[in-house]
């Protein structure tokens, strides 16, 4: 590995952190993460390398601009008077937590690049700009104030909704799509050790058809306790969907959200009530064998039969990308070809 802390800022996109590197051209460095990823994934990228997460990024701005550079610059040995040389090629809206909006607002008062942000008083940054501002004009001076987040903080919110294949006027179909959604929320709740103690489900028509009567809701259900167990969610899901759900309507989206997260770890069962300790063991146990298989076996290895086996009202996936390292169907098979001892 090129660092041993890394922050997966995006789905395209990291911070390392390269204060163990010593007595090496960055660089070089740079290049030869460039080399290797390309050599692994084909995917080029750039690297751009700071003394703080702000003026890397600046880096990469400054990257895209200079072919020259060949997709990797350090700047971290620089001057501040050739930082600033840099600064100044990069307008304030490509700063990073910058934003069209505050661009607009920074224009107006003369702050057109970095550069000119970086020299900005911080205490009138503050002031229009939150004490976030301040701190990307601070990173801007070499000032580190955003650490490494090696760990992404939970989600406070988790929601699947997608819009169905076809229009869905059943209730059935109905009840399959939003209890597939609820596992799916479900899963991801799990897979960062938390329970959710509020469940809404919603569903509408298709907005975009005017000829058809429109209709749209969503309903909340606080949970009796925070849970992560699959069927109590699904039955809780449904017990919305089947307050919402009208007749005579052709609904074409529905979604589920869990919100009111808590760490796993300060579960409160209730002593004298329906949940118990015992009962928040097994089902930790179950949902754990579930998402073990699915995870090994592929997604919907194991499914509850309320899901459905069809599904024909899913969202169509005509041109998806083959997912070799997530589901065994999708692997390549290659036939061996023995050759005979006549040479055929």
């Amino acid at each position: 590995t090129f660092s041993p802390s890394v922050e997966v800022y995006s789905i395209d996109e990291a911070f390392l952190d390269l204060s163990h590197v010593d007595d090496v051209d960055l660089t070089e460095y740079a290049r030869t993460i460039k080399a290797r990823v390309w050599q692994h994934t084909s995917i080029p990228v750039s690297v751009g390398i700071g003394s703080t997460k702000c003026l890397a990024k600046m880096a990469i701005e400054v990257v895209k601009q200079h072919p020259e550079y060949s997709g990797a610059l350090d700047v971290t040995g620089l001057v501040e008077e050739d930082v600033d040389q840099f600064l100044v090629q990069v307008p304030v809206e490509d700063v990073w937590g910058i934003g069209r909006k505050y661009s607009l607002f920074l224009n107006n008062y003369g702050i057109q690049t970095a550069r000119d942000l970086k020299y900005a008083d911080e205490k009138w940054i503050r002031r229009h700009l939150t004490v976030t501002g301040e701190r990307i004009v601070l990173e801007l001076r070499g000032i580190s104030c955003m650490p490494l987040e090696t760990e992404q903080p939970p989600k406070q919110g988790i929601m699947c909704a997608k819009t169905f294949g076809r229009e869905v006027t059943s209730r059935e179909e109905l009840e399959e799509a939003v209890a597939t959604y609820t596992a799916r929320v479900a899963e991801k709740l799990r897979q960062q050790d938390s329970l959710a103690g509020a469940l809404t489900v919603f569903i509408r028509t298709n907005t975009f058809n005017t000829n058809i009567p429109q209709y749209s809701n969503s309903f909340t259900i606080q949970l009796p306790y925070p849970t992560a167990f699959t069927p109590d969610l699904i039955a809780h899901a449904l017990k919305g969907l089947k307050a919402m759900y009208r007749k005579g309507f052709s609904y074409k989206k529905c979604g589920v959200y869990l919100s009111k997260i808590t760490p796993l770890d300060v579960v409160q069962p209730d002593l004298f009530g329906e949940y118990s300790i015992n009962d928040h063991t097994r089902q930790g146990r179950l949902m754990f064998i579930v998402d073990a298989m699915n995870r090994i076996y592929g997604r919907d290895t194991l499914f509850f039969g309320v899901q459905g086996i069809t599904r024909s009202w899913a969202m169509r996936q005509m041109h998806l990308s083959a997912r070799f390292t997530t589901r065994w169907s999708d692997i390549l098979a290659i036939e061996s070809l023995q050759t005979t001892a006549d040479g055929r």
